[in-house]
């Protein structure tokens, strides 16, 4: 993974990419996440440890005269999920439906919520896909920015895929951590066209749209509510050790930032990248 200052760095290159370019670079940099992620477990020290006790039971049987294999013992292995996102991202499809038929989850994904539903959508690998969902993957799976497959297929307008994710079930008005829908992110003429007919063959109008816009919002505010009653922490740290506070600042939610402030939530509470919640509204411009 990136360290936090070359991200930082490449911030104003980042932001005049058009959505696709931004999408593009999102998926080189989780797939670098994704080798670092194996490589790591691989040089974990109980996996090390186990390297050496193979290396010397094999120097041993070498000396006394056996076979260089011996018996068989402990091998190293990867988590379920790095194998099923690794053959994933090389568009194996019979591997992966080896390991599926083998009981490994489909809905298997690494720390950043990614699926390998959702890595093969931003490759266009319509086998693989399409042998995930017939084992049961969750088509509305969503990474820790709350994006699903159909985000992930529309932004990058692969149209086979936006098709087949919607006749498979995918939900049209999934809103992701910044408010969007999978046809807010669309910048493919002929896969946008199909997302606003298939809206309309299934009477979503308008206000339907407002009104999923705003659910997330509405919940955050229920939570809030809820733990305030409670009087549990609401400076409690979440993924990345963002606040409540940070998550509202960030997406524009007014209501639930004022009714935080309220309850004394901290305004100067820092997420693991060292952002206060004024930080996040000001990078996205709420």
């Amino acid at each position: 993974m990136a360290e936090h200052a070359e991200l930082l760095a490449e911030m104003p290159a980042v932001s005049r990419l058009s959505t696709p370019e931004r999408l593009q670079h999102a998926q080189r940099r989780r797939q670098q996440q994704l080798k670092k992620w194996a490589q790591a477990e691989k040089e974990a020290p109980g996996a090390k440890a186990g390297a050496e006790r193979k290396r010397g039971r094999r120097r041993k049987s070498s000396s006394s005269g056996g076979s260089a294999g011996g018996s068989p013992g402990k091998r190293v292995t990867f988590p379920a999920s790095v194998r099923l996102l690794e053959a994933a991202a090389r568009h194996d499809a019979e591997e992966v439906r080896q390991f599926l038929e083998s009981g490994i989850s489909p809905d298997l994904c690494n720390e950043d919520g990614l699926t390998a539903l959702h890595q093969c959508c931003i490759d266009d690998s319509v086998p693989v896909v399409s042998v995930l969902l017939d084992a049961g993957a969750d088509v509305n799976s969503r990474d820790t920015e709350l994006w699903t497959p159909l985000h992930a297929a529309a932004t990058c307008g692969h149209l086979r895929l936006v098709q087949l994710l919607i006749q498979r079930g995918a939900d049209l008005l999934a809103v992701n951590s910044d408010g969007n829908m999978p046809y807010d992110l669309c910048e493919d003429e002929a896969t946008l066209d199909f997302l606003e007919g298939a809206m309309a063959e299934r009477g979503i109008t308008q206000e339907r749209i407002e009104e999923a816009r705003a659910a997330t919002e509405r919940s955050m505010i229920r939570e809030i509510r809820e733990l305030a009653r409670a009087g549990a922490d609401l400076d409690a740290p979440r993924g990345h050790g963002a606040t409540l506070l940070h998550v509202a600042a960030a997406n524009g939610y007014l209501e639930a930032a004022e009714l935080l402030l309220e309850h004394r939530a901290g305004t100067h509470c820092r997420d693991e990248d060292g952002w206060q919640p004024l930080h996040a509204a000001a990078c996205w411009g709420q």
